[in-house]
């Protein structure tokens, strides 16, 4: 029988899940590994993780974090690119933008380690692991959720968000070479929380004068046809004593879009942490998180760090922070 690999020959990944907003926390949990002197030898993102586990790759990590600690809606609308009609409401391409701002090696082989990013094939429904090549389309790819953005073609094959198929990539990690590792969920505390009804519930008429006069129109007329709408059928619904009157208006497509893909995500978490467990599993409390909350930057980081020092004691008897 083969001996145990001895502790200190050991490699260490980092599985950085999806989330959005949530994933920010990503940050606080790398700054929280660093500070007791865990060096994370491979990294693997979904999603926002790729995001960021791309730019901790590239040393950038506290860049990142200062940009994103100064973000409000103005800002943030700014990043949306809007393209209707076409395959998705958003191109990506600003995202991209900012992700290159902050990862100056254009290709993953320059990255300082072994990094993946996870996408969905669309035609075949299959995981793929992107561990070669533009480090922004892999990015790109890996956050493109499905109606939101538009598809990355890659190879040959139509890609979307990671999301769809493995939020927690720690088959990715392990596929780098990692022989320990630490995944970091934010997607457990979603449906719990009710932090799905709605997504976007906050008022934002005033924020919105970020965005560009087009999608300010399209915003205004979205709102204009959800009130007639809603008026019409309240009218319909009058005459029926039967039918109590409705308490709150219904969610509209982006809410419906994202409820689903959070409820979906945390779902398939759930199922494949069951088949293959971490050797630390980080859960961040992000439950009051909502999907475009990147204005509450700091919050997020500081949750993250917080939950990882929780964690971390834990750790030391699988991984000693010497190594």
């Amino acid at each position: 029988m083969p001996e145990a690999m001895p502790v200190a020959t050991k490699k260490l990944g980092l599985a950085l899940g999806s989330g959005s907003a949530r994933g920010l926390a990503h940050i606080g949990v790398l700054r929280a590994l660093r500070e007791v002197g865990i060096e994370v030898d491979v990294v693997a993102g979904t999603s926002i993780g790729a995001l960021v586990g791309a730019v901790d790759a590239a040393g950038k990590l506290d860049m990142l974090a200062a940009t994103f600690q100064r973000f409000d809606w103005r800002r943030m609308a700014s990043y949306f690119d809007v393209v209707l009609p076409r395959s998705g409401l958003l191109d990506g391409a600003k995202i991209g933008a900012l992700v290159r701002a902050h990862v100056p090696p254009e290709n993953i082989s320059a990255l300082s380690k072994p990094f993946a990013a996870v996408a969905t094939d669309l035609a075949s429904g299959e995981e793929v692991v992107i561990r070669s090549g533009d480090v922004i389309e892999a990015v790109r790819a890996s956050i493109s959720v499905p109606g939101i953005f538009t598809p990355v073609r890659w190879n040959g094959r139509i890609l979307v968000d990671g999301g769809l198929v493995n939020p927690v990539p720690i088959t990715a990690a392990r596929s780098l070479g990692a022989d320990v590792v630490i995944a970091v969920d934010l997607n457990h505390e979603i449906v719990a929380a009710k932090n799905l009804k709605p997504l976007l519930a906050r008022d934002r008429s005033e924020e919105a004068s970020g965005f560009s006069p087009w999608a300010q129109t399209i915003a205004q007329s979205v709102r204009e046809l959800t009130v007639h709408l809603r008026q019409r059928a309240m009218a319909a619904a009058a005459p029926v004593a039967s039918s109590p009157a409705p308490t709150e208006p219904m969610p509209n497509i982006f809410e419906v879009l994202l409820a689903a893909i959070n409820i979906m995500e945390s779902r398939i978490t759930e199922s494949r942490l069951m088949l293959d467990r971490p050797d630390l599993l980080i859960r961040p409390p992000l439950g009051h998180i909502r999907f475009l909350d990147f204005d509450r930057a700091e919050e997020i980081i500081e949750i993250g760090y917080r939950s990882a020092i929780a964690q971390l004691a834990a750790f030391a008897r699988v991984r000693p922070p010497s190594l």
